[in-house]
């Protein structure tokens, strides 16, 4: 790692919320920052925030990044996390064109691979072939873990039950290894089943000290991604964290380690552990460590590639109180997490956590990147406390235009076993099943998404210039809404029960609404009585749709009334396969005059880096396909449609 004073400034080559946070600290530190941006990000806060910005064809462009930090002139380049920030050839690469790579160096990230440390049994090797790579898995014994081998963050990862699966999984997994990091190379590990997943955060000088700052829990995962982080971990005691630390030290050190890294181990019940990969970059949760330890972790980075000693010795670190971090993604829980994107119609993150993000309302979310828009971060004297504000917070976001796991994150966070700080990997497939539409906060968002349309129609005199607003005076109104995740149609009846108030009908039940005053539809939040109960309710819309938002649970309805009859589709969704999100089409399995059965897999997507299965509603004959692989596709367009069996036809056999 070569050092610098870095006075031409440092480019953070990466996007979005983690390049927001890198640069909010170089400038505190006096620095000028520098942008990188593909096209679509041309508008993005990260770019708007540095002082320079130039353009790139791809955050995966070794060349083009070290060549817009010669253009600007800086001297240093942070690469944040994901996209380059593990590969050694980048570090390389900078360190060819005497740039100043925020980081390790090349030969450090190459070594960095948990020597000394017990490891869980895989294989590592140069042969990636189907037939090694099979070979390796009967060896070690089913189940075994496929990960990409050139990054984390559950990108290429599948788990293996037996040796008939291992052929798909192992093409997919390249897929979106190539597709993440630009390296289709995979590794294999033997599974654990239910263990904890606990990371070691250590950081090294050029002097040969190595410290680390604790431990944090990722266990709460879902598609082998983390969701929600915490530091110290409730099942690590003061001499296990001493053994942790110690573990990872001794890697760091045989690694010739120097820079800011993460071993990750897995953890059984008995508090034995076993190390099962090293991320030689800025963690995504690091924020927790940063709360207990009071530290700026990316300062530390930029002290380190200074050359400078570390800021504390191992004997001046210490842990206070506990932290927990949510990680805020556009994905549909009910529906298996399917990232989704699109234009966040309004956003208003909540006060009195650390929330990192580089979102306005009305951002565009695009399918070519993670799904996680924010980062919500609580800290608290006790894990009780810290637990309770991000509860807190997470019902005071407002997140409208797209579906989110906000409410999926908040129930994580009431459960019982979660708040007895007993959650281990199989936390959410054991414990969460996602609560689909129909509950009975979704029959009150019903009525209280028609009062606020209809409200908000009346403010914009969209009635013909009806004047009786204010008087009460009005005749009977009906809106008719369908929700967007299940097609059921619920029509509303309104009738003007006085200066905001309003009688509602909607199916067998009689409802009364009251307004506080004039209703603004610009407004974040309005506070409204429905039963004589009130509530904070979040509203926003968007040309016909219109979403609802009750605390951390969010609905999205289409007003019938705009929508033409033609768009509208068959709200049962037989025979029609659309597009659940946008992406590309990796493969598509059915021709015209195809027989199909019910959850046949008709269509492969790729969204946000991941491969996600789309299959048919019903059994029957397949009548169109209206794309090929390649082809981009937005979310709710039709992609296959099949004439379906009748019911006698329907047993699929």
């Amino acid at each position: 790692m070569s050092t610098g004073s870095f006075e031409g400034g440092i480019l953070v080559a990466n996007r979005a919320e983690i390049a927001l946070r890198v640069m909010r600290t170089a400038r505190r530190l006096g620095y000028r920052t520098v942008a990188v941006y593909v096209g679509a990000d041309r508008a993005a806060p990260h770019v708007a925030f540095a002082d320079a910005a130039v353009e790139i064809a791809s955050y995966l462009d070794a060349d083009a990044i070290v060549a817009a930090a010669r253009a600007t002139g800086a001297e240093a380049i942070h690469p944040g996390y994901g996209f380059l920030s593990e590969r050694a050839e980048f570090a390389a690469c900078c360190e060819r064109a005497g740039i100043v790579f925020i980081g390790p160096s090349a030969a450090a990230l190459r070594a960095l691979d948990g020597s000394g440390v017990p490891t869980v049994a895989g294989y590592h090797g140069a042969a990636q072939d189907d037939a090694s790579l099979a070979a390796a898995a009967q060896q070690l014994g089913f189940p075994v873990m496929v990960k990409a081998a050139a990054g984390g963050g559950g990108r290429g990862m599948r788990l293996v039950g037996e040796p008939s699966a291992l052929a798909s999984a192992l093409a997919s997994a390249r897929a979106e290894a190539q597709a993440a990091f630009g390296d289709p190379a995979l590794l294999l590990e033997r599974a654990l089943r239910a263990p904890r997943h606990v990371e070691v955060q250590i950081a090294g000088d050029r002097f040969g000290t190595i410290v680390h700052l604790g431990e944090r829990d990722c266990s709460v995962q879902r598609r082998f991604q983390k969701l929600i982080e915490e530091a110290p971990s409730p099942a690590v005691d003061a001499a296990l964290r001493e053994r942790l630390g110690d573990a990872a030290v001794v890697a760091a050190r045989i690694a010739g380690y120097v820079g800011l890294g993460t071993m990750e181990f897995l953890l059984d019940a008995d508090g034995d552990f076993s190390f099962i990969e090293a991320n030689a970059r800025l963690q995504v949760e690091h924020p927790v460590t940063e709360a207990v330890a009071n530290v700026d972790l990316v300062e530390w980075q930029i002290r380190i590639a200074r050359g400078e000693p570390l800021p504390l010795a191992q004997s001046a670190i210490h842990l206070i109180g506990h932290a927990i971090e949510a990680r805020l993604c556009v994905e549909d829980p009910a529906n298996g997490f399917l990232p989704q994107s699109g234009t966040l119609v309004r956003w208003e993150p909540p006060a009195g956590v650390r929330v990192d993000h580089a979102l306005v309302s009305g951002s565009a979310i695009s399918a070519d990147y993670d799904s996680m828009i924010a980062k919500l971060i609580a800290h608290g004297a006790t894990r009780d406390d810290a637990r309770r504000a991000l509860l807190r917070a997470l019902e005071e976001t407002v997140a409208l235009g797209l579906p989110t796991n906000a409410a999926f994150l908040a129930a994580c966070l009431r459960d019982e076993t979660f708040a007895a700080g007993h959650a281990t990997t199989a936390f959410i497939a054991e414990r969460m099943r996602p609560a689909a539409d129909g509950s009975c906060m979704q029959l009150a968002a019903i009525v209280l998404a028609a009062v606020l349309r209809f409200s908000a129609a009346a403010r914009r005199s969209e009635f013909g210039g009806w004047t009786g607003w204010s008087t009460g005076i009005a005749p009977p109104a009906t809106v008719t809404l369908a929700a967007r995740s299940d097609g059921k149609v619920n029509a509303a009846r309104i009738v003007l029960d006085g200066p905001n108030r309003f009688v509602v009908t909607a199916g067998d039940a009689t409802h009364r609404v009251e307004l506080p005053g004039v209703f603004d539809p610009d407004a974040a939040r309005t506070r409204v009585r429905l039963d004589g109960v009130d509530h904070q309710v979040a509203y926003a819309e968007a040309g016909e749709r219109c979403f609802v938002a009750i605390g951390a649970d969010a609905f999205a309805f289409d007003d019938l009334a705009r929508v033409p009859v033609t768009a509208r589709g068959d709200a049962s969704g037989d025979g029609v396969v659309r597009a659940p999100t946008s992406g590309k089409v990796l493969d598509v399995r059915v021709r015209v005059a195809d027989r199909v059965v019910r959850g046949a897999v008709a269509v492969v997507i790729q969204a946000m880096k991941m491969e996600h299965a789309i299959t048919v509603p019903r059994g029957g004959t397949v009548i169109e396909v209206t794309v090929r692989v390649g082809d981009q596709v937005s979310a709710g367009s039709v992609i296959v449609a099949v004439n379906p069996d009748d019911e006698a036809g329907a047993s699929e056999t």
